[in-house]
């Protein structure tokens, strides 16, 4: 799959929202090695995770529009002219979605159908991937879990996600903008924040074991979820992008499953040294908590060809390697370039 879409995108308009983010910066740094033209639209609202440093390697290589995916006069201007939307704009915090829900319905919910209207009006030949989630489902009532399991969120964010994703099926259904939903799952590696645990605890373990804290896993880290390596994850992307069998069609990823305290484990284990303990949950984790959680991927690699590559070990090594050369990038509250 990988020599059909190598010249896929050479040339292609592409326009990334939250492109200043974990998994849309490392977007961005894929299209331009594939020669694409990317425009990156953010707001760096603090605590989402856009920073400046993400897109340094190549700054001078993509055009950056400061701008609110929740305006639509910025959106009805940025659409215009674009062959791929890959539509990253967004926020997976769990446990901000319950504390603040309205700011989580603005983001998921009306900015999502204020750019599909912006597509509608303006540029309805585009194709747009959208960011879904496993939160989506809420608890597994079996596993691994398909596309065919019921939704049932234990949250205010996977309810939102859900709409997020289904105003794009629809726009694709009724307007003909053809649209596909990836469903990801834990996700870590190099460029994700790491100021707060509230939207990848993955990463957040990482840190803490570079900064020799003791990880607490709450209720002994036995929780299994799967894990794909951010490179894994933009090849989904990537492949589904220039595929018109992702038209209309939503799509789980998965990876290698295992529990926190394994991960962990693993992470102390390349790293050479840390420590961890099993603490309580908090009530409030506790109320939202889905328990085990396999992705079944097989939908996507019998359509696409896509599965994950990135061995646990090899990604953990990656991430260490990154923050270790760059942390003072990441964990200040101020991103400094120079």
């Amino acid at each position: 799959m990988k020599t059909l879409y190598k010249d896929f995108y050479k040339k292609k308009d592409v326009l990334i929202t939250g492109g200043m983010g974990f998994i849309g910066s490392a977007l961005a740094h894929r299209l331009i090695k594939l020669r694409a033209k990317v425009t990156i639209v953010d707001s760096m609202i603090p605590q989402y995770g856009g920073n400046l440093f993400n897109i340094q390697e190549f700054r001078d290589k993509v055009t950056v529009n400061f701008s609110d995916v929740r305006d639509p006069y910025a959106m009805n201007y940025l659409v215009h002219g674009r062959d791929i939307i890959f539509n990253m704009a967004g926020t997976l915090s769990h446990i901000d979605s319950m504390r603040d829900p309205h700011t989580d319905l603005e983001i998921n919910c009306r900015s999502q159908l204020s750019l599909l209207e912006s597509c509608r009006k303006y540029n309805p030949r585009v194709k747009i991937l959208y960011a879904g989630t496993r939160n989506q489902y809420g608890k597994a009532q079996y596993l691994p879990v398909d596309e065919k399991h019921p939704m049932s969120p234990t949250d205010v964010n996977g309810i939102n996600c859900i709409a997020g994703e289904w105003y794009h099926i629809l726009y694709n259904n009724v307007y003909g903008i053809r649209a596909c939903s990836i469903r990801m799952v834990n996700c870590y590696g190099p460029r994700h924040q790491m100021k707060h645990p509230r939207q990848g605890v993955l990463n957040w373990f990482i840190r803490q074991v570079l900064d020799g804290e003791q990880v607490r896993l709450f209720g002994g880290g036995e929780q299994i979820r799967d894990c794909n390596f951010v490179d894994d994850v933009v090849e989904a992307f990537l492949i589904a992008g220039a595929s018109r069998k992702a038209d209309g069609q939503v799509f789980n990823l998965g990876g290698t499953p295992v529990s926190l305290k394994d991960f962990v484990e693993k992470v102390i284990e390349i790293y050479g040294r840390g420590k961890y303990k099993s603490v309580p949950f908090p009530k409030n984790r506790k109320m939202i908590e889905v328990g085990d959680f396999v992705g079944d991927y097989s939908k996507i690699k019998n359509t696409l060809g896509w599965e994950p590559r990135v061995s646990l070990g090899e990604g953990i090594k990656n991430t260490l390697d990154f923050y270790k050369k760059y942390r003072r990038y990441y964990w200040k509250k101020d991103e400094v370039l120079d």
